[in-house]
């Protein structure tokens, strides 16, 4: 084999073992069926950390709080809670703020958690929020946010980490936000929750699983 064959074997080669590792974990099967502990049961969540919603300006809340039921499920993605409600800030002693001027969101509810992959190494739960859809008002800025926005689940720690990529999110309705918000605008939203079954200190744990 003279050597422009042997390069171009190697490349293809190297290029074949990179593909293989590349498409190894997408053609793992998806979890199908969800327990959750304590199944049903309501749970509350917390913030921990800075809540952020960034719509090309930042709108940052240092209180947030949601509420809603857990169950187990099947399917995949498979809906393993609800947020019935959910809060953004207080108003007077702790406003989210913004460059626009103090903010106030209010969602429509229910919002639904969606889980997709479970990693039994981690106990990290893969997924997304769904049906997501808040009004919110900036100063004289008001507009609508809707979509989904991807998280994950921690199963030692009862932590929601909540961080959606640009696109998952859109802005309807903006009236108000000159050209920092407008409808063609693709916010993201990113924070942290403590989640507990509600009345106890108890963390309640997500499993994926694949029976036979």
């Amino acid at each position: 084999m003279n050597k422009p064959l042997r390069r171009i074997a190697v490349v293809a080669g190297a290029g074949a073992a990179a593909f293989g590792m590349a498409v190894s974990p997408a053609s793992a099967v998806p979890s199908t069926v969800w327990t959750v502990t304590p199944s049903p049961a309501n749970f509350t969540a917390t913030n921990v950390g800075n809540v952020v919603m960034t719509a090309n300006i930042p709108m940052t809340c240092t209180v947030s709080s949601a509420s809603g039921t857990m169950q187990s499920a099947s399917g995949n993605p498979a809906t393993v809670a609800s947020i019935n409600s959910i809060s953004f800030g207080v108003p007077v002693t702790a406003p989210c703020t913004s460059v626009l001027g103090n903010v106030t969101t209010v969602a429509t509810t229910p919002w639904t958690i969606k889980a997709v992959d479970y990693n039994a190494s981690t106990g990290v739960t893969t997924g997304y929020v769904d049906n997501i859809t808040a009004a919110v008002t900036a100063g004289t800025c008001k507009f609508t946010v809707t979509g989904r926005a991807a998280g994950t689940y921690t199963n030692s720690t009862g932590i929601l980490a909540v961080n959606s990529t640009s696109g998952q999110l859109s802005v309807s309705g903006a009236t108000g936000c000159g050209t920092f918000v407008t409808n063609a605008t693709k916010p993201t939203f990113r924070g942290n929750y403590a989640v507990k079954v509600a009345g106890t200190s108890t963390i309640p744990t997500v499993v994926g699983s694949n029976p036979p």
